[in-house]
């Protein structure tokens, strides 16, 4: 089976993109989803986030506190790092067990920092959504209600586009300008030959 990583900046729309393969039938990761549900369920996870940002991390009914994490740790780059390396190493590995159980031709990670955290070193294709930085600030603004500060801030936090569109085996323009169901479609039937001619 072909494992296949669809990336791209926040605001990008690789989420959007990537509920347009599930429609195709592919089984699609989503790792930010995955992730949530390791924050709340792994007892270990559980007690290193509490160690690393104390007890306000979690409410009092369990659930992450997720407004204090935010405004902790996109103050604080260092204190991001930390938390991403007790996330993305245990997501990866989710993932990995989670592409074993997968029948399709070939199935898809939908995750945004593919580079940033090694994780495409397991996946034999990478998309890239591209969108300009200026339509993905004013989607992120409308989309999670924060300001252009904020976004541009998170946006820091991840690769260039410009550099993951050069890493990657495939592009998916979301720019308002290029149809995307059309180029979906197409890489979709691309995807499918590639499963075909891989040695089983």
């Amino acid at each position: 089976m072909l494992k296949v990583g669809i990336t791209g900046g926040i605001g990008s729309g690789k989420t959007t993109v990537a509920r347009i393969f599930e429609l195709l039938g592919v089984p699609v990761y989503y790792a930010d989803e995955a992730a949530r549900r390791l924050m709340h369920s792994d007892p270990e996870i559980i007690r290193q986030i509490k160690a690393l940002l104390g007890d306000d991390a979690y409410l009092p009914n369990g659930t992450l506190n997720r407004k204090f994490i935010a405004s902790r740790v996109f103050q604080d780059k260092q204190l991001l790092e930390q938390l991403n390396a007790i996330i993305h190493p245990a997501t990866i590995r989710d993932a990995e067990q989670w592409m074993e159980r997968q029948h399709a031709p070939y199935a898809m990670k939908e995750a945004a920092l593919l580079f940033e955290t090694h994780a495409f070193h397991y996946l034999d294709r990478i998309i890239v959504v591209y969108a300009p930085a200026a339509l993905r600030i004013h989607r992120v603004m409308q989309r999670d209600h924060v300001p252009v500060d904020e976004v541009k801030r998170r946006m820091q936090q991840q690769i260039s586009p410009e550099i993951a569109v050069r890493l990657a085996d495939d592009v998916i323009y979301n720019d308002e300008q290029n149809a995307v169901i059309p180029q979906v479609l197409q890489l979709h039937e691309q995807l499918l030959a590639a499963a075909r001619l891989r040695p089983s």
